[in-house]
C-alpha cells in the first residue's frame, strides 16, 4: 500500500488585517451603495493601548446612494462593530461635501482600532 503526502490546495487564502477588516465593515455598512476612495492607516499608542488609527474617504453618488450615506452619518459614533482581535475605541465622521447636482456625497471618516489582550 502507498500513501500519498497531503499537498496544500495552492487556494490559500490571505489572513486580512484590521485595516482590511474594518473596511469591510464600512462597505457593509455602505450597503453596495457607495465606495471607498482612499484608506489611510497611522499606528496608535498610549501608554496602555497600542493599536491603529484608519481614515476612510467615501463617495456615495445618487440619491439612494446619499440616503444611505445620511444613515451612516448618524449611526456610525454608535455603530456595533464586530472586527476579531480589535475593539474600536472611536469611530467619527471627520468631513462631508455634499453636491446637489448631481446628487454625490463625500464623506471621511476615522476608525481609532485598539489591539484586545
Amino acid at each position: 500500500m502507498q500513501i500519498e503526502p497531503i499537498r496544500p490546495s495552492g487556494r490559500h487564502r490571505p489572513r486580512r488585517n484590521a485595516g482590511e477588516r474594518a473596511r469591510n465593515a464600512l462597505e457593509k455598512m455602505m450597503d453596495g451603495r457607495g465606495c471607498v476612495l482612499r484608506h489611510r492607516e497611522t499606528d496608535w499608542a498610549s501608554i496602555s493601548f497600542a493599536g491603529t488609527r484608519h481614515r476612510f474617504d467615501l463617495r456615495f453618488e445618487g440619491e439612494a446612494a446619499i440616503a444611505v450615506a445620511e444613515e451612516m452619518i448618524a449611526e456610525l459614533p454608535d455603530h456595533e462593530f464586530t472586527i476579531p482581535g480589535q475593539l474600536v475605541a472611536e469611530a467619527r465622521v471627520c468631513e462631508v461635501d455634499h453636491q446637489m447636482h448631481p446628487p454625490v456625497l463625500l464623506m471621511s471618516c476615522e476608525l481609532l482600532l485598539l489591539e484586545e489582550a
